[in-house]
C-alpha cells in the first residue's frame, strides 16, 4: 500500500506523523489520570512505529 509512495508523499506524512506526536506530548503534559496516561501513551507508540517504518521507506528510496 505506502511501497507507492514518492519522497515527497513520505515526507509530507513523516511531517504529520511529527506534530502529531508533537501534540500528544503536549496533551500528556496536561492530562492527568492513569487511564489518559496509559492511552496516550499507547498512542504514541504507535505513532512512532509508524513514523520509523515511513523514515525506513523513505530512506530505502535513496538507495
Amino acid at each position: 500500500m505506502d511501497s507507492t509512495l514518492s519522497a515527497a508523499e513520505l515526507d509530507d506524512r513523516i511531517a504529520i506523523l511529527r506534530d502529531n506526536i508533537r501534540q500528544l506530548i503536549e496533551q500528556a503534559a496536561a492530562a492527568s489520570g492513569e487511564s489518559n496516561e496509559e492511552r496516550t501513551a499507547d498512542r504514541l507508540a504507535q505513532q512512532n512505529e509508524e513514523l520509523d517504518r515511513l523514515i525506513a521507506q523513505r530512506d530505502a528510496l535513496g538507495k
